[in-house]
């Protein structure tokens, strides 16, 4: 007879799941054209929780920390596009994952205009 009771075992999320699920949703906001390159360049390849444009961390108290490093078109309200992208990383990391979030910070590095808007 079989146990119906006993938990199934755990689940371990990988650190590139929750730098993928925060990529992807800050790409989905409207008005980010894109996610900069993380201060430090390539030596953040290697090291665990970041990647271009997003640097993680699960502190003590089990909570995610987000630092979003973003690129924004030209046409939209910084302010409104910030706000949009942390409730967005909120939602999936909590609702994908079912992890707290501590903080999310959204830096934006650079504004994207159209080649031919650019004075010359």
């Amino acid at each position: 007879m079989e146990d119906t009771n006993r938990p199934p075992g755990k689940t371990t999320i990988a650190p590139n799941v929750l730098v993928t699920l925060t990529k992807a949703a800050a790409l989905q906001v409207e008005g980010v054209s894109k996610l900069a390159q993380l201060p430090g360049g390539v030596n953040n390849i290697f090291k665990r929780g970041q990647a271009d444009g997003v640097r993680l961390q699960i502190k003590e108290d089990q909570r995610v920390y987000a630092d979003i490093y973003a690129v924004l078109t030209n046409k939209v309200n910084v302010r409104d596009t910030s706000k949009k992208i942390q409730e967005a990383v909120e939602r999936a990391i909590s609702q994908m994952v079912g992890l707290e979030v501590g903080a999310i910070n959204v830096f934006i590095e650079d504004i994207d205009y159209p080649e031919n808007s650019q004075a010359g």
